[in-house]
Order: structure tokens, then sequence, then C-alpha cells
């Protein structure tokens, strides 16, 4: 936890309410997102007991599975999800956009929209990537057949728990990390995994503090769990009696419609609570502003969107069961050059943020107090436009000399720092040299350098593009690593060892 974090939580339990850690918001929301809240049946792996999906408030659909255990039910709950969710993505592709690539020298084409699903805690994603890990290679004919629609399923639901391991994607989103991203509550980071209880810090009912709100959801008869477990007493007391129920009906059609209504009543109490709690937290979230580097992210799950359906409508193979040695480097690659971007946008574009970077003196605010913006270096080859400005600071500085500093408020320059001069009466003197983004002459653009008088922040954090790492061609990727050894009788002999079967992938 960060120092920023820990002082808002003890804030938060001096005041009794939660405490924002932004101001602005730092996610995309969809117009019309998909909320689906799961339910799984204990003791089973990730067997689906029910969900309840919906674009809307009001247009909340429940899907059951009587027989968790039953195979045939999970395959039918997974057609009837997909009922649902596969009209919502093909939706969203409609109309599309030029975007310029190579400098301008060709142009690809994006959907104008991307889905959003919106799940209540990160427990609801694992559920997702392992319901579509269970049914994205099953087989549309021969034994044991699954209806066409499932395993289109599995991978568009793998397709958005790989972009929830994305740093700053918004295809996937656990209504816990999105509201905790925002606010800080004085409960642990456990404790936050439980949407009752971190809503009722967040937006306590009137009478009752945040600690006595979250208290109280702690009560599973008031609030249910927000899956996918279940409570444990609701298990024994109520629903084992139900299944069991169904299970004895056998062929008695009016016994076992009288089961599953029954069964239905149990399932829909458990679920309208979290339903209705995750419109309320979509509520206060959209009451923040976004952030301005918001929907530059979300052009990139537009873009991954759009690339999912080509490779789909041009018959590609689904996710494979595991990645190859230079496909899981690329991977992680891609993932960390993420989380720096990520890291940065957000700084850039929240002062709460900043300031945790300010602590410990990666950032430091200061009013200018000299500038010399006619300043050229004529020590090389030619003369280039190098204006200095001097910044008084009371913060610390611990970037040395010669560090390259940005400021948010001015991304597309950059200062080296020249002098640190600390003073008498505890402040630092900085002296910065500017270049970029002041026009292509020996004369600075009016405005592109700072003034005397301005409040600036600066800091090592950089947008600055970051090539991405090169990795070897499958071709020349050793067999050791996955490469392509010609695996035969040959190969054997010469200390290539034998390919390894793929396993069966069970439901779970």
């Amino acid at each position: 936890m960060s120092t920023l974090r820990a002082l808002a939580a003890a804030q938060a339990v001096a005041a009794g309410a939660a405490q924002p850690v932004a101001t602005v918001r730092h996610l995309h929301l969809s117009r019309r997102p998909l909320v689906l809240v799961p339910l799984a049946m204990a003791g089973e792996a990730n067997a689906p007991l029910a969900a309840m999906v919906g674009a809307a408030p009001g247009e909340g659909r429940l899907l059951i599975v009587p027989q968790p255990r039953n195979r045939d039910q999970r395959f039918a709950f997974a057609a009837e999800l997909a009922a649902t969710v596969l009209p919502y993505l093909a939706g969203h592709r409609g109309a599309t956009e030029a975007v310029a690539v190579d400098r301008g020298r060709d142009v690809r084409y994006r959907y104008l929209d991307a889905p959003q699903l919106l799940v209540p805690n990160p427990a609801g994603v694992t559920f997702l990537r392992l319901l579509g890990r269970s049914t994205r290679f099953r087989r549309v004919d021969g034994e044991y057949p699954v209806p066409p629609e499932v395993p289109l399923l599995g991978r568009w639901l793998t397709f958005f728990a790989e972009r929830a391991e994305h740093p700053g994607s918004s295809a996937l989103l656990a209504m816990t990390q999105a509201l905790t991203l925002h606010w800080a509550t004085g409960q642990s980071a456990v404790e936050d995994l439980h949407l009752p209880a971190l809503l009722g810090w967040i937006a306590p009912p009137a009478g009752l503090t945040g600690a006595g709100a979250a208290a109280r959801a702690e009560d599973p008869s008031v609030c249910p769990p927000a899956g996918p477990a279940t409570d444990p007493g609701f298990d024994n007391r109520l629903l084992a009696p139900a299944v069991e129920a169904y299970a004895a009906a056998g062929d008695d059609e009016a016994a076992r419609v009288e089961a599953y209504a029954r069964l239905e009543r149990l399932l829909r109490d458990q679920l309208t609570p979290t339903w209705d709690l995750m419109w309320r937290g979509l509520g206060l979230l959209r009451a923040l502003p976004p952030g301005a580097r918001v929907a530059g992210r979300w052009d990139g799950d537009r873009d991954a969107f759009t690339a999912q359906s080509e490779h789909i409508d041009e018959g590609g193979a689904p996710q494979p069961r595991r990645d190859g040695a230079v496909a899981a480097a690329a991977r992680l690659h891609r993932l960390e050059r993420a989380a720096a971007t990520y890291a940065v946008q957000r700084a850039y574009d929240d002062p709460l943020v900043l300031a945790e970077y300010r602590l410990t003196g990666e950032a430091f605010v200061g009013e200018v107090v000299l500038a010399d913006p006619a300043r050229v270096d004529d020590s090389g080859r030619r003369p280039v436009l190098r204006p200095r400005i001097q910044l008084v600071t009371t913060e610390p500085v611990l970037v040395p000399v010669g560090a390259s500093l940005c400021s948010p408020a001015r991304p597309g320059q950059k200062a080296r720092v020249v002098f640190v001069t600390p003073t008498a009466d505890g402040k630092t003197e900085v002296v910065l040299e500017l270049s970029g983004g002041m026009g292509r002459g020996l004369t600075a653009t009016p405005g592109s350098v700072p003034e005397v008088g301005q409040r600036l922040c600066y800091t090592t954090l950089s947008e600055a593009y970051v090539p991405s790492g090169a990795f070897p061609a499958v071709e020349e990727t050793p067999w050791t690593h996955g490469g392509p050894p010609d695996v035969g009788p040959a190969a054997v002999a010469d200390g290539a060892p034998p390919p390894e079967p793929e396993p069966d992938e069970a439901w779970a």
C-alpha cells in the first residue's frame, strides 16, 4: 500500500466513509455495458450454477443449472449464455473508421465501438476465463457434440479474460477493482473484494458509517455474496434440498416444474442484490469525469476487438491452451510495456496519482523564477535552440544532474537537469534546459517556453515511445523452446524428445 493510500485509508476510518484517491475516472465506461453476475457450485471446479446477465438494470436474464454436475445441463447453460452474449458482441460490429498507419502511407479499419463486460470481482474474471477454456475446444459434431455457439462463446470469453490482464484495458472490468482504483476504504484489501462491503464504505446508507454498513453487509442473509462462491449456510439449508428435490422429481413433469421454480426463486434472491449493486457502482463511476488518456486506451480495446473479430471470421484457430516460449515472452513484454505506459498516463491525468511520485522524489512542483527563452547552444555542429528555466521548489528533488524530465502540462517537451542547488531556507533551485515542442527555428514559438511565475510539475515519468523488443521467428527458435523440429524417428534418434500429446481439456 502506498503512503497516500494508507493516509486515505486512515482518513476513511476517521471520517466513517471512503476517501477519493483519484480526481478523474481512469477507465472507460460503455454506454451500454453487459453486466454478468455468475454463481458456481461449491465443491465443483468452476461448475456453473447460475448467472444473471443483461445490458440494462431492468433486462437481467436469469440462467440456472438445476443439476450442476450434469454435463449436458452445463453446456445447455453455456448455450443460453451465448444466446445473450454473442448478439451483444455482434451489435458492436457495425460501422468502422479508417486509421492511418505506417506514417500515413496506409490505412487499417476498426470498429467505432467495442463491447464491455462487467463482473462483480476478480473471481468473476477467473470464472469467465475457466469457462472459456473449457468450451472453446468443444466439438460441434462427433462424440458429445455441443451447439455451435458454445465454442464460439468460449473463444470470446477467453479474449475478454486475456484483455482483463492487459493494464489499462476496459474490455472486462471487475467492479471491486474499478471502485478501489478511485476510492480508499477503512478495511483491508481482502475485505474490499466483497462488493456490498465496499459500496457500504463508498456510499453508506443514511444513519450508518462505512464501517457499520460494511459490518451489515457481512451478514449473508442481508447481503448475499457477490459470487461466484455462494454462502455455505445457503448451500446447506436451501440450495442442496432444492437441487435434490429436482433430481428426485425424475420423470414427474409437475414435480420437476415445481422444483425448478423453487430453485429459480432461491437463485434469483441470491443474485438480485449483487445485480443491483453492480448498477449502483456503475453510477458512482459514471459521476467521475474521464481522464484525458482514457479514450486512447479504449482505442486499444477497439483495435483488439476488431482483430479478434477478423481472426474468427477468417477461420482462425482458437487461442492455444498454452503459449510457446517465444509467444509467452512476447506477451509478457507487451504486458510490461502496457503497465509502464498505464502508470505514466494515470499520473499525467490525475494530480492525486502524481502526488505519489512527488513523495518518492520522482516528481516535484516548482515555480519558474528565471527564464531565458532565446538561449541558443552553438557548441555543436550547428546552433540549436536550448532555452533554460530556473524553478524554486520546497519539495525534495532526488533526480540527478543530467536526468531527463517531462512536464504533464507540456508532454511534447523534454527538460534536462543542469543544476540542483539546495538553498539555506530549505528550498531547492533547479535549472532545466528545454528541447522540443518550440518550433523548428532558433526562435521559440510564443508560449512554448514556461514564463516566470508559472508553477509546473516535472517528473522522470515519460510518455515517449519505447520500441518493442525483438523476438526470434518461430522457425529460428530452438526446439527446446518450442521451435519447429522435424519430429520423427530420425529427429528422436538425434536427441530431440518426442512430442507430448495434448491433454484432454476438462470442463474446469
